[in-house]
Formats: structure tokens, sequence, C-alpha cells
């Protein structure tokens, strides 16, 4: 299948080094002549490549090499800006809206809320060297944080809720899924709409059990590599 064979080639000058990270590769109609094909069977042998997170498309610029994904390791309580300076990489965050609003049914079902309690939702992107990979949707209950709003939201969320407020998580929930970017979380992340995505959903606890906060991050799966080391007893 001459489409497998391309994506081969590709993976080739990836792995020989002629490719670097974040490189844009050639426009889709120079790429089919290089390889004397048609564009139908180059875009299947690039979505191949972005299947496998080799490279990534950004909305009306094209398709680039992936750099290495960012090790997310949920055993470990690490903010996004600790887990990328550990891993020499250039982290920022923008906060794209906060307010205070009506839980809806997501924040209900993951706050473990009564109907028409109020929440803090806040929405971040965060860049990994001036790429946007994944957007956060926090979702925290106002009553505990009555003040979260007029703070520095770019910082760690968790350690805020801990140094402001005493809130200082003892356990974390996770749940793992893919799925796909669409709409304003495609766009926030400059994606095409349907490129593949990690979903990963966070509960926090206090020590006495009760739900602090909720985060639910969506990633460009190319970004990011889940692993985590057990100590087996």
């Amino acid at each position: 299948m001459q489409y497998v064979k391309i994506k081969d080639a590709i993976v080739e000058q990836i792995e020989a080094g002629m490719l670097s990270p974040r490189q844009k590769l050639p426009a889709e109609r120079k790429l089919a002549e290089s390889f004397d094909t048609t564009r139908v069977t180059l875009r299947e042998a690039l979505s191949l490549l972005e299947a496998e997170g080799r490279i990534y498309r950004e909305d009306r610029r094209g398709w680039f090499i992936s750099p290495l994904p960012l090790r997310y390791d949920p055993g470990q309580a690490l903010s996004f800006l600790d887990m990328a300076q550990m891993q020499n990489r250039l982290a920022k965050t923008e906060v794209l809206n906060a307010s205070t609003c009506l839980a809806d049914k997501q924040a209900t079902r993951l706050l473990a809320l009564p109907a028409f309690s109020d929440v803090f939702c806040i929405n971040r992107v965060r860049y990994l060297e001036d790429r946007p990979v994944v957007l956060v949707t926090n979702y925290v209950q106002s009553k505990l944080t009555p003040d979260l709003l007029a703070h520095d939201l770019t910082q760690s969320l968790n350690q805020l809720l801990c140094n402001q407020y005493g809130l200082k998580q003892k356990q974390v929930r996770y749940r793992i899924a893919t799925s796909t970017l669409l709409g304003s979380i495609a766009q926030a992340l400059r994606a095409t709409s349907g490129t593949p995505a990690m979903v990963i959903e966070r509960v926090h606890f206090d020590s006495t059990g009760s739900i602090i906060d909720a985060a639910i991050e969506y990633w460009r799966h190319d970004a990011i590599s889940i692993e985590s080391c057990l100590e087996l007893k």
C-alpha cells in the first residue's frame, strides 16, 4: 500500500534527524508531488502519522513534526509547570476566562453537588515552547474559596488552594479516555476539528474525603505520554 510506504519514509527522515521537532512539512501539494502520489493517498499517510503522534496539524498553518511528549505521571502530585521544568521544557499558562456560574452537568457530577450550586469555572490553556498543548477546565466550589478569582490564576491552582485556603489534597481520582478536539476546544489549541485527544479528569479530595475541586484536561494526544512507576508491596 503506497500510503504506508510514504508514512514509513517520513518516519525514517524523522528518526534520522532530517526533520526536526516543530519543523513545518511542505504543503500537501508539494509532498504529493515529491512522492509522486495523489493528495488522497498522501492524506492517508499523514493521518497514520498523526495517529502515531509523529506529526500534528495546526488549523490553517499545516503539518508539523511533533516534539517529544511531556511525561505525565499520575502517581506524582506535580503541577504542569513543575513537570515541564523537570523535563527541561518551556511552559506557560494563559487564562481564557474565569467566572462564577451555576454548576452544569459536568461540574455537578465531578464535584458531587446538589442542584443549583454555584461554582467557579476556570478555563486555561497551557503551552510548551509556545505551542498550546492542553486546555484545562477547573471547577471549584465557590463557598470554599470566596475570593479565588481575585488571585493570579496562571499559577498552580492546587498550590493556590493550599496556600490561600488551607485546602490540601490528600487523594486524587483519575479518569483517562481518548476523544477528539472539537469546537472552541480545538480552536483554543489551534487544532483542526476532529484532532485526536487525550482527556484526563481529576478530582481532588482532602484528608476527610471531601471534594476540593475537579479538573478536565483536553490534551493534544501527541503532546503527552502517560507514565508511572509504582512500588509493589
